[in-house]
């Protein structure tokens, strides 16, 4: 179900007013409805600024933070996304609006096969869902205009920022714990990186393997 206009304007204003300032994202997330993505009674709570749970143990991460760190990546209409932790699909889904291609890789069957189930009936066609160790990357796409996890490392991991193109930007939650997390936007120029903390922010932890 779409929101309804009233829901939809207070939804955008409150993106805004959280930090949510670029035009094109916010175009996006509204193209972008949120409640497909969300689970059973949840789904009345789509459009609340609010992290809301999902299966294999993770979460739909709260509007707000998917704008911002959309807003920090900066995808541009011809860039090849990589997105490591599809979860519900939602982040994929906003990023299918702003970069010619997206790659999404999640270590979760279920998950996987439920998010390209959604993304399927949203008609996005340039998204590509992958069950896979997203620890790992994906070598055989390499290299990336654009790479964000929605998973924290406890340090930028390096075998991802080397399938990152020259000029390119990863944004990631990094962190030793589940309690203190930073937003990292990681700039790569001539093969230095520059480094910029965004804000605090709590993620599930980026584990390696697969599950079901």
């Amino acid at each position: 179900m779409s929101p309804s206009p009233e829901q939809l304007m207070r939804y955008l204003l409150m993106l805004r007013n959280n930090g949510v300032t670029d035009q094109r994202v916010l175009h996006a997330m509204e193209l972008i409805p949120r409640d497909p993505f969300a689970t059973g009674a949840f789904q009345d709570r789509a459009y609340e600024d609010t992290a809301l749970p999902i299966a294999s143990g993770q979460t739909l991460s709260q509007p707000s933070i998917v704008g911002k760190m959309t807003q920090a990546l900066n995808p541009g209409p011809r860039d090849k996304v990589l997105e490591i932790g599809t979860g519900s699909g939602f982040q994929a889904a906003v990023l299918s609006q702003l970069a010619r291609r997206v790659y999404t890789v999640e270590r979760f069957t279920k998950l996987a096969q439920s998010a390209n189930k959604t993304l399927d009936s949203l008609g996005l066609v340039n998204v590509t869902v992958i069950t896979a160790d997203g620890s790992l990357g994906l070598p055989n796409q390499a290299p990336f205009d654009r790479i964000i996890l929605t998973a924290a490392a406890e340090d930028p991991p390096a075998n991802l920022l080397a399938q990152l193109k020259d000029g390119g930007i990863m944004v990631l939650p990094v962190g030793q714990s589940s309690t203190v997390q930073t937003l990292i936007k990681i700039t790569k120029t001539n093969n230095n990186l520059k480094y910029e903390e965004l804000q605090e922010v709590r993620f599930v932890p980026l584990i390696s393997g697969l599950a079901s």
